[in-house]
């Protein structure tokens, strides 16, 4: 009797111990489950961190960087259909191809709306963005800003008849006079800061507003320094006012995700190669002329 309660006992323990070991190996290999989650979960962040950090290798690896950009700003980025088919042109168009070249990849263009660039590019659907963005702090505390680009030395002017130019030596001197200016253009602000006593007429587009000031609608058109040049020298019954408005812009940035460091130096190389050899301005005045040739509004 003693022998088999022995023998119960002994077969009681080892059962225990079995299930002892069973649940320590079901605890090991829930942990070793959670463990390799909580590792793929933090591969999986550390995957994301490092899109976020290392987006420059990727875009190499892939061998395309995504541009977002929004082609209704000429000369700046607008469309071309002169061809039968849409393609995407401008000055900020053909610095990202500089830059992709730079990089050794192809440029993808994705164009959406100006709003819809910006979440693009803090998303990471896009690379980066070039869309006439100037420098602002609200951009500097959510995105990596390139250098700045296009440094505009030409000014911000009034356009009006030629005969009339010499009357403007001063803000006083546009005082009841109409002024023509696109809404929510810099020109307006510059108009309603500068030229208090003026009357500001809104307008829709600058081609319509040069004929405007030569029939005598309006008594000038605010306009940046280098798309009025081309205006004038297109029309000798117009000319720049002596007055031009106090000005002055270290140019544009392009947007990129925020943390995207390395990806940001590569491209402000791209673009000092760009400034050294005064590119952009170049562009600038070829985009101007074909968006002219095509109809196409420029501001």
């Amino acid at each position: 009797m003693k022998k088999m309660l022995t023998i119960l006992l002994a077969g009681l323990t080892a059962a225990s111990l079995l299930a002892s070991c069973g649940s320590a190996d079901g605890n090991s290999s829930s942990a070793s489950d959670s463990s390799t989650s909580s590792t793929e979960s933090a591969s999986g962040e550390t995957s994301e961190t490092s899109e976020a950090t290392n987006r420059l290798e990727e875009i190499k690896q892939k061998g395309v960087i995504v541009l977002a950009t929004s082609p209704d700003f000429a000369p700046q980025e607008f469309e071309d259909i002169s061809s039968g088919e849409k393609t995407y042109v401008g000055c900020d168009i053909d610095l990202a191809q500089y830059i992709a070249d730079y990089l050794g990849v192809e440029l993808e263009i994705q164009a959406m709306d100006f709003q819809a660039c910006q979440a693009a590019v803090s998303t990471g659907k896009a690379d980066f963005s070039i869309s006439g963005y100037a420098w602002k702090e609200d951009r500097a505390e959510n995105y990596e800003l390139t250098d700045f680009f296009g440094k505009d030395d030409d000014g911000q002017v009034v356009i009006v008849p030629a005969d009339k130019a010499s009357d403007y030596q001063s803000p006083e001197d546009f005082a009841g006079k109409v002024i023509g200016c696109q809404n929510g253009s810099l020109q307006l602000s510059l108009t309603e800061t500068q030229l208090p006593d003026a009357e500001v007429q809104l307008i829709d587009n600058l081609g319509s507003a040069v004929l405007m000031v030569q029939n005598n609608k309006i008594d000038g058109l605010a306009c940046s320094g280098s798309q009025a040049e081309i205006y004038v020298e297109k029309n000798s019954a117009l000319a720049l006012a002596d007055w031009e408005f106090e000005y002055s812009s270290d140019g544009n940035v392009a947007l990129i995700m925020k943390g995207e460091t390395e990806l940001v130096e590569e491209i402000n190389k791209a673009i000092a190669e760009v400034n050294e050899q005064g590119l952009y301005q170049q562009w600038k005045e070829e985009a101007t002329e074909l968006a002219l040739s095509l109809g196409i509004d420029v501001g």
